[in-house]
């Protein structure tokens, strides 16, 4: 299998923390994607241009990142993500939505502050900026959720490249404010899928 993915992409980060903690990196080969790019030959590959973009050996092509894990989960290797039956697994689902909720805000706050200033948006710089520090306010709160605790399992991979992505955007600081994250966040960091997928800090 082909893993398209983009070096600090949290969407591919997400993807890839799974395929090293379920010990299938020997399956699924990982590739960089020329992406935001014009005519770049990974539009061949997927139309759409997005990360991650997973081809399998027969042909079928996945684009998204819940879905890749839930595709790769099913395969094979230990431990399972796999959702838990009834009102445990509706609270996972619950608190991930969430989480990506998260991300998808921070996501569009890192595009943004990626431009150039004169071509930044202040109205949707200051959106983004509220909406993050709401959310992570909330998440101080709800940190000590047993979810956030105990086995890895995919609320906490999605939240760990939340914070990490969080870490990449230019004047965005929340460590200091968040003490519960950040120490929950520097415990899931010393995980070798995490450490070996760690986004690089931009210069």
């Amino acid at each position: 299998m082909r893993l398209y993915i983009s070096p600090n992409s949290p969407y591919a980060r997400i993807v890839r923390i799974l395929v090293i903690e379920k010990k299938l990196s020997e399956k699924v080969e990982v590739i960089l994607a020329k992406t935001r790019m014009t005519d770049s030959p990974y539009y061949q590959i997927n139309p759409s241009g997005r990360v991650p973009h997973l081809v399998c050996d027969h042909g079928l092509a996945l684009e998204d990142s819940a879905l890749i894990c839930s595709y790769l989960d099913h395969l094979e290797g230990q431990p399972s993500f796999a959702l838990a039956a009834g009102e445990p697994g509706f609270e996972a689902r619950r608190l991930e939505a969430l989480v990506r909720s998260t991300l998808d805000g921070l996501a569009v706050l890192g595009r943004e502050k990626g431009r150039r200033v004169n071509e930044q948006s202040p109205k949707i710089v200051l959106h983004e900026m509220d909406r993050a520090k709401r959310l992570l306010n909330l998440w101080e709160q709800q940190i000590n959720h047993p979810l956030f605790q105990g086995p890895l399992n995919m609320v906490q991979i999605v939240f760990g490249c939340t914070l990490g992505y969080a870490d990449l955007i230019p004047e965005f600081s929340w460590r200091s404010t968040h003490p519960k994250l950040n120490s929950w966040f520097e415990a899931l960091s010393a995980r070798p899928s995490f450490l070996e997928t760690k986004p690089a800090t931009p210069k």
